[in-house]
């Protein structure tokens, strides 16, 4: 019989918004490839193209609060514009986006099943400043998280270690080995494990459910 330490027990959970909590955000990005008939692969290669001309990537820059969705929407239609012939209508790219997202029941009981059994909450997501009064309605935010970061409000997303690093100093100094870290996104996954955080990369309902219980009985 071993007598060396198991790992520490978790004490808090951090979990992702979008993919997670939510149903899968490809379900949302395919409703405005339909309504706007913008082939999804043209949006990622308008994008690239900005990125490849400024240096920075629009996405990035909007999900970090450096530029405002219309400012984003703008400059997308400006690239838009000569690959498909004409000016594309994203003004209701929003409110496409979340008419095609829907809570994740099983994971959203699950947390407050982890918050009723003494475990501390928070969730980090990389989301548009604008978009917070649609993603907050979903879901009972403040009733199961203690904290919530977000990017477009701390100018960092992940998996920049900065995020990780400010949620961690925003629950007290808390060490990132008593920390679960729940991501639909594998380099979100990677960032946290490499600053030693026990990780659920989540793909479907029943295995991160099951992946999050024996994390937890792991301490």
């Amino acid at each position: 019989m071993s007598d060396r330490p198991g790992p520490p027990a978790i004490e808090v959970v951090i979990s992702d918004f979008g993919g997670v909590l939510t149903s899968p955000l490809i379900q949302s990005f395919a409703a405005v490839q339909n309504q706007t008939g913008i082939p999804f692969e043209e949006l990622g290669k308008a994008m690239a193209r900005i990125e490849q001309r400024d240096g920075k990537h629009p996405l990035f820059e909007l999900e970090k609060g450096r530029i405002s969705e219309p400012d984003f929407l703008d400059r997308l239609g400006d690239e838009l514009e000569p690959a498909l012939g004409h000016r594309p209508e994203l003004h209701r790219f929003r409110e496409i986006y979340f008419e095609a997202l829907h809570p994740n029941e099983p994971m959203i009981e699950l947390m407050r099943e982890l918050k009723g059994r003494g475990l501390r909450m928070a969730m980090l997501t990389n989301n548009v400043r604008e978009w917070e009064p649609l993603w907050r309605s979903m879901l009972p935010v403040d009733e199961i998280f203690e904290l919530v970061v977000d990017s477009a409000f701390v100018d960092a997303r992940k998996p920049e270690p900065e995020i990780y690093e400010l949620t961690l100093e925003r629950l007290g100094g808390v060490a990132p080995e008593r920390c679960l870290f729940v991501d639909d996104v594998e380099h979100n996954c990677d960032a946290a494990r490499e600053l030693g955080m026990a990780v659920v990369h989540y793909r479907e309902p029943e295995q991160a459910i099951a992946e999050v219980r024996a994390a937890l009985s792991a301490g």
